[in-house]
């Protein structure tokens, strides 16, 4: 069936810099575009990024642009988020997402998403 497994979550003081990985298995990673999303306290879930199913393409919310970086490893079925920079607004629970498009402009929350990784950012 398909997982989506997600890790690196934790506490970090504002400013500071976390890496979550992604584990996907159960389908044929490489044929989907991948995106991340988020869900904030007491908030409802938000696009936060999409890649292509190559790698080639990425496309960023506008309040993580420039601090957020996208990429993927499809020879070991991996997704990866790089957070820099983080602020107490990206505290939140992070969910790795199978797209059902392989639209760069997709910024929509559809997709089949993993369980999440909490991320905490204390100012």
């Amino acid at each position: 069936q398909v997982q989506l497994v997600e890790s690196g979550g934790g506490l970090v003081q504002y400013g500071g810099s976390l890496r979550l990985s992604c584990a996907a298995s159960g389908f044929t990673y490489s044929d989907y575009g991948m995106k991340w999303l988020r869900r904030a306290p007491g908030k409802g879930l938000e696009w936060v990024s999409f890649i292509t199913t190559d790698g080639t393409e990425t496309n960023y919310r506008s309040s993580v642009k420039g601090r957020f970086t996208i990429s993927r490893d499809n020879a070991k079925n991996m997704l990866f988020l790089q957070m820099n920079n983080l602020r107490p607004e990206d505290t939140a629970v992070y969910y790795c997402t199978r797209s059902p498009s392989n639209t760069v402009a997709d910024q929509s929350i559809a997709g089949f998403r993993g369980q999440g990784t909490q991320v905490t950012v204390s100012s």
